[in-house]
């Protein structure tokens, strides 16, 4: 028999498994998501394949496809498609293209019941990367629905939902919660993921998509308006 010390650790029996301390390795490639400091977090070094990823933020349109960018244009350029289900408005093609995206491998879906269609694509295993954006009723059983469907999807897969779904249970194996930090910066929270807990957010610096005078506005602090008083005072 082997003396203990030749024995191998136990993260490296199997690559499901890890020590509190260590992030997980998981079984499947991931996609590195552009930003260094995020992957460094991520269990695996990136977004993760054959598994849901949960982006939480209080509306939809706040700098959630800034941050997918890097990715999804890269999923494009390897020559597979982009599946955006449900987005809450019409998609800028102007803007995607800005951000690296091609517009030629691009789907946009949408309807008033897009769980169905939603998960045949995940099944599929055809699709690149899929982003939908869900609505606030999503029930935790049509989520453990298409995160066994993600399981036979060859790529990442986002789920954007509402802030407040942050205090429900998910399968998903990483959530994120999302924060503006400025006209051009995010700071994401990582409220679940393989491995230990993560105290501070990641301050990630976007792609900006605004205008120099409009990113000089967004940094200028508001003047406050005089009030009917102080008008008073001064005449």
């Amino acid at each position: 028999m082997s003396s203990p010390s030749n024995l191998l650790p136990l993260e490296h029996l199997h690559p499901a498994l890890w020590r509190a301390h260590q992030l997980g390795r998981g079984r499947e490639s991931v996609q590195v998501s552009g930003y260094a400091a995020l992957d460094a977090e991520l269990p695996g070094g990136g977004w993760p394949q054959r598994a849901l990823t949960e982006l939480l933020l209080t509306g939809a349109g706040w700098g959630e496809m800034r941050l997918l960018a890097p990715a999804l244009a890269r999923v494009g350029a390897a020559g597979r498609g982009v599946l955006l289900v449900g987005p809450p408005a019409e998609p800028c093609a102007e803007a995607l293209a800005q951000l690296g995206l091609d517009l030629s491998r691009c789907v946009v879906i949408r309807g008033d019941d897009l769980l169905w269609p939603l998960e045949q694509a995940l099944r599929s295993g055809q699709v690149g990367a899929v982003v939908a954006w869900t609505p606030s009723s999503l029930r935790g059983e049509a989520l453990r629905r298409l995160q066994l469907a993600a399981q036979s999807h060859e790529g990442p897969a986002f789920v954007v939902r509402p802030a407040a779904a942050a205090a429900q249970p998910s399968p998903a194996p990483l959530r994120l919660a999302l924060a503006g930090a400025g006209p051009d910066a995010m700071a994401v929270h990582v409220l679940k993921r393989r491995g230990p807990a993560l105290e501070a957010p990641v301050l990630l610096a976007l792609p900006p998509v605004l205008s120099r005078a409009a990113r000089q506005r967004a940094l200028t602090p508001r003047r406050t308006r005089p009030t009917v008083q102080a008008l008073s005072a001064v005449a």
